[in-house]
């Protein structure tokens, strides 16, 4: 049986937090969210043919999630940091070419990230994620640290909502006009 801090178990609570916030902002007629699969190909499956023991994925994943807000065409992608230092290794280039072309159709792309031992949600804007990019392919840092983070951008503890991203957004979008 898998533990709590197997690697196959990583992001599922942060995963779930989004998904329930998500049903809410449905219910609420705020945001129509959607989790985008992983395609997998089953290689091997269980004696009763119930369960997928052996597979691999099918292409490479771009986003978690992907949606409407209010008219707004939104995606992001979840990540967790146990730590002050979120290594650039956890982003993948392909994520970040779909995340610019998203937002050259009028999208906005960002990233929840889950600071575990700060129990703070961040929201990262992918114009922000984009200066901590260029400077690691200059030759700078391949990560940032939390303190180079805008702190308007931390999400608030709010009753009812897990993961109140949308209270940020809102600044994001403001922002940008």
């Amino acid at each position: 049986m898998s533990t709590w801090n197997s690697r196959g178990l990583r992001g599922s609570t942060l995963e779930d937090m989004i998904n329930r916030t998500n049903e809410k902002y449905r219910e609420a007629g705020l945001a129509l969210i959607q989790k985008v699969p992983t395609p997998i190909t089953p290689i091997k499956m269980d004696k009763e043919h119930r369960q997928i023991t052996l597979a691999y994925f099918e292409q490479k994943s771009t986003v978690d999630y992907i949606g409407a807000v209010q008219g707004y065409p939104v995606c992001f992608d979840a990540k967790e940091c146990a730590s002050d230092t979120f290594s650039l290794q956890n982003i993948h280039d392909h994520q970040v070419e779909f995340m610019r072309d998203f937002e050259k159709q009028g999208g906005i792309a960002f990233f929840l990230i889950y600071y575990s031992h700060k129990d703070i949600l961040y929201y990262l804007p992918l114009e922000m994620l984009m200066f901590f990019w260029d400077r690691a392919r200059d030759g700078g840092r391949k990560s940032f640290r939390y303190e180079e983070l805008n702190p308007a951008y931390i999400l608030p503890k709010k009753h009812g909502i897990l993961v109140p991203y949308l209270d940020i957004l809102k600044v994001d979008l403001g922002d940008r006009i």
